[in-house]
């Protein structure tokens, strides 16, 4: 929602400015200009971008759009799985959640939380380490080291969208200088016409510059920084896993260690001690 907001507010901001200043819109409307910026920025792209990169990056952009961050009701939820998984280990022993970890998507413990089950990467990373917990003596340093790793690639691949978009923003100014210049070209061949034609040929020759850095600043570059805020605000998630699950390991009773992880959850949507508390009464 706040994504089209923004973009309503560039385009009434620039094109209303322009049209206060008594501006022909008709100038400003050039197709040609736009086809050989916005073609040879997907071009390069391609060019640029490995098959693997392009799935990511469009599966990811649409998030721009529909992602809506994590929610104080979905991080209760997250350790309130985790507050159930430590309580049946600690009651039940280690291989009591076996079945649970192994088909988490018929387990009691995860399907009273749905928005969990949505989440695919978490309830993996959940399942794995807890796998490691009970198949290996692992101390707690082991598995925070083991966790690291594994979240230092998913980091990695969760910002290639964010530098991929980025990339393109930042080459957009110098491809609609291509189209600027190309117009200027075209201008030479009308040397003979009037000044009347000359100065409309030149105008619609500048107006590639202005697209261009429009298009960088005002749109895609924009975009490349809200995949990068999407992509930290996914990592807040795996944080939170991390530290209860060191937690635990490390001695902490079920309570305490999602205590812990409630620590690390951004200010604006941390629940409280006692919203925590409560949660895990319920």
């Amino acid at each position: 929602m706040f994504v089209i907001i923004g973009i309503a507010v560039v385009l009434g901001s620039v094109v209303g400015g322009y049209v206060l200043e008594h501006g022909n819109l008709n100038l400003l409307f050039q197709p040609v200009e736009l086809l050989i910026i916005g073609g040879a920025a997907v071009g390069a792209f391609f060019i640029s971008s490995p098959l693997k990169v392009l799935g990511i990056v469009s599966k990811n952009i649409v998030r721009v759009l529909s992602a809506r961050g994590t929610s104080k009701k979905e991080f209760l939820e997250i350790l309130g799985v985790l507050n159930g998984i430590f309580t049946k280990m600690r009651k039940e022993g280690l291989i009591a959640i076996e079945a649970d970890i192994e088909t988490p998507d018929q387990s009691p413990l995860f399907t009273k939380y749905p928005s969990i089950l949505k989440n695919h990467h978490a309830v993996s990373f959940i399942c794995d380490n807890l796998k490691v917990i009970i198949s290996a003596n692992v101390t707690p340093f082991e598995l925070e080291n083991i966790m690291d790793l594994e979240l230092d690639s998913h980091h990695h691949e969760a910002m290639i969208p964010s530098h991929s978009i980025t990339k393109v923003a930042d080459g957009l100014p110098a491809l609609g200088i291509v189209a600027a210049v190309l117009g200027v070209v075209l201008t030479m061949a009308k040397i003979s016409e009037p000044p009347e034609v000359l100065g409309h040929s030149i105008g619609a020759a500048l107006v590639g510059t202005f697209l261009g850095v429009l298009l960088s600043y005002g749109f895609v570059g924009p975009i490349g920084t809200h995949l990068e805020h999407i992509a930290e605000e996914d990592m807040v998630i795996f944080q939170v896993i991390k530290i209860a699950l060191v937690s635990f390991v490390g001695g902490a009773a079920p309570q305490i260690a999602v205590e812990y992880a409630r620590r690390v959850i951004p200010s604006g949507v941390k629940p409280g001690f006692t919203e925590l508390e409560e949660a895990m009464r319920k």
